[in-house]
């Protein structure tokens, strides 16, 4: 046992100490979960800070690709506090990128999906002019999609379960197959569908929705093994992504959904998706950052 205790102190030891975080600016928020409106989308702040990516090895329905690192957000961001809605998207760009169906119904407050990787990042640069444009938006900051590290970190909300709402989850939480809860959480109704941005609590940052209802696109190209350390972004990373079965490679996307059981909503589950293709269930929020 004393050997082994030693061991544990020689790694930890070794582990790299968290970045210093950068200076503030005055566009920052004050305290996590603070509210302000950007170019018509209201935004939740989440503080520079360091965590655990990823899922311990104890972690129930834990998948390959959560291994876990210690990553530091040097700089805090806005993030939205619901899933883009199409209400969003018409108000932005225009007529919705793809067809609606029985589960991914018409109304404004309904996310929009059905859009493919570049058409969600033409979304942040229109949403990043008018912002611009409105002055709610300064110069050295830009809308976006976020990374994994970003999204982890804003649906953790200072929080080190498997959700931000404990070790369980039921569909009483969040909208997914509700016949299939997580880890002994309750068993609920499966809605079967899309329902209205922010219809269950928030988490401690006021993020609603960050587990379920819709899919979400982040930046990052997707890598098994996701670096540790200071601000990891992948979005130019195509040369090393890990290669899909088929020899193509994916962007990321996050948060479970409508579609699927409870354990995919964990705050650490990772998931691949072809970024020219399209699906209902899977959309996206918006991050503000500061360049």
């Amino acid at each position: 046992m004393r050997r082994v205790a030693a061991c544990a102190v020689v790694l930890l030891a070794c582990q790299p100490k968290d970045a210093p975080l950068a200076e503030p600016d005055p566009f920052d928020g004050a305290s996590a979960g603070e509210v302000r409106e950007i170019a018509g989308v209201r935004m939740a702040w989440c503080p520079a800070g360091s965590f655990t990516f990823g899922s311990p090895w104890s972690e129930p329905e834990r998948r390959p690709g959560e291994d876990q690192r210690r990553i530091t957000l040097t700089r805090g961001y806005w993030m939205a506090q619901f899933e883009a809605t199409q209400r969003d998207w018409k108000r932005v760009v225009g007529p919705l990128p793809g067809p609606l169906t029985e589960e991914l119904v018409e109304g404004d407050d309904i996310p929009v999906g059905n859009m493919n990787f570049a058409e969600a990042e033409d979304f942040t640069r229109s949403l990043t002019a008018l912002g611009r444009a409105d002055g709610t938006l300064p110069e050295n900051w830009e809308v976006r999609l976020p990374t994994e590290a970003q999204w982890e970190y804003a649906a953790r909300s200072g929080t080190t379960t498997a959700t931000a709402f404990g070790d369980s989850l039921s569909s009483t939480q969040a909208n997914f197959k509700g016949d299939r809860p997580y880890n002994g959480g309750a068993p609920g109704p499966s809605l079967v569908r899309a329902t209205p941005a922010g219809s269950y609590a928030p988490n401690a940052w006021n993020l609603h929705d960050m587990h379920g209802n819709i899919y979400e696109w982040c930046r990052d190209w997707f890598h098994t093994d996701y670096p540790a350390g200071a601000d990891p972004d992948l979005h130019d990373a195509e040369r090393t992504a890990t290669p899909n079965d088929t020899g193509d490679i994916s962007r990321s996307r996050r948060g479970g959904g409508w579609t699927d059981p409870g354990w995919s909503c964990r705050s650490a589950f990772r998931l691949r998706f072809e970024p020219e293709r399209r699906y209902d269930h899977i959309g996206f929020r918006v991050a503000a950052v500061r360049r």
